[in-house]
């Protein structure tokens, strides 16, 4: 079936052509860790990621006491946040309930009272954020590699950065582990732009200051081309979604269209490449074309013209909806995947593109609604 005829949204009409990059942004700006006025775009915030890793070494080291008689007979927890500043009251209570604080050599118990003259050692347990720039053996699905980058096929359910609830199990934390030091050397262990947790797809890390100072210019100069496909509900036909982004001044978990000082810029273009049918509503398969990187782009886009991606967990659906029907297939995630990548090569200045399959989840998905056969990455680079 034919697309329908072409659409320019747009609500900021004279978008600023220089980029900005702040906590909205998937893709990281020079000033996040790499400065490029010294020689070789080096900065402290290149060393950070090495003095989590020391601090959390660290931060196991038993620390001594005596017990002031002025606290003498305190509930010992109390006594403990008097006699060690550094940490928190809550953190000290779950210590003396894992056993990690003695009294004169015997394991305190956690209602006990201070004992003055007492011999104090507290043996502290790496918070879950200390644990963020630890090497771990993640799986990562190598596309391209040579001595200045890796081009990695992100999986869906690999979240990319160390954060809130995800301080381990990384990308970032995969990286650490393929690359040892010259990826602790680096800011974000040489990662200069994010996809999210549940988008699958193509994604390039740096391993060289020199090369992440490269592709950060190149994002921030918009030449990396970047292609998804996205499977929405509607018929989504084809043009250009111009509209800034922000935080939802009614939930702050999402991203939406904000208009005024808080809105981002943003610059999405889509094209339908197929129709197809599920539970007898339209299904669109749409390839979609980043000009800006912002957090939950493609997602707030399309939800904004009313094609929500299929299987969206957080856009999905207006608000106070009822919860849709399952997907085929138990297809819990977005129906999002990054599939092609092409930038400049930092070292040679060639121009360098990769592709990426599919995903057999997105692919089964397509079948279902009877669009599988245009998904084919050939006929993909023919649109």
């Amino acid at each position: 079936m034919a697309p329908d005829p072409i659409a320019n949204y747009s609500l900021t009409p004279n978008v600023p052509d220089a980029p900005e990059t702040d906590a909205l942004d998937d893709d990281f700006a020079l000033d996040a860790g790499i400065d490029p006025s010294t020689p070789d775009g080096a900065s402290p915030a290149a060393s950070a990621s090495a003095g989590a890793t020391l601090a959390t070494a660290a931060d196991e080291v038993p620390r001594a006491a005596r017990m002031p008689s002025e606290l003498a007979g305190e509930r010992l927890d109390k006594a403990l946040a008097r006699l060690f500043p550094q940490y928190s009251r809550s953190r000290l209570q779950a210590w003396l309930e894992e056993g990690r604080v003695t009294v004169d050599g015997a394991t305190a118990k956690p209602k006990q009272s201070a004992i003055a003259d007492s011999d104090v050692q507290v043996t502290p347990a790496a918070s879950p954020e200390m644990q963020a720039f630890l090497p771990e053996p993640i799986p990562l699905p190598i596309v391209a590699e040579d001595d200045t980058l890796v081009v990695i096929d992100k999986p869906a359910g690999l979240v990319v950065h160390p954060a809130v609830g995800n301080w381990s199990g990384t990308l970032l934390n995969g990286v650490l582990y393929r690359y040892g030091a010259g990826a602790l050397a680096l800011p974000r262990a040489g990662i200069v732009h994010r996809l999210d947790k549940d988008t699958s797809g193509l994604m390039v890390v740096a391993r060289t200051v020199e090369a992440q100072t490269d592709l950060v210019r190149q994002l921030q100069a918009r030449t990396v081309h970047r292609r998804y496909l996205a499977l929405v509900w509607g018929r989504a036909g084809q043009g250009t979604i111009d509209a800034p982004l922000g935080r939802d001044p009614r939930d702050r978990v999402k991203i939406a269209v904000v208009n005024g000082a808080a809105g981002k810029p943003a610059r999405t273009h889509y094209r339908t490449i197929a129709i197809g049918e599920l539970d007898g509503k339209p299904v669109s398969a749409v390839v979609c074309d980043l000009e800006t990187g912002r957090t939950h782009q493609i997602r707030v886009h399309l939800a904004h013209i009313n094609h929500r991606l299929l299987g969206d967990p957080l856009y999905g659906r207006l608000r106070n909806q009822p919860a849709p029907a399952p997907l085929p297939g138990g297809f819990a995630r977005q129906a999002l995947h990054a599939w092609q990548l092409g930038f400049n090569h930092p070292q040679s200045g060639r121009s360098v593109e990769w592709r990426a399959e599919v995903p057999a989840d997105i692919l089964a998905l397509a079948e279902a609604c009877g669009i599988a056969e245009a998904l084919d990455l050939d006929l993909l680079a023919e649109q």
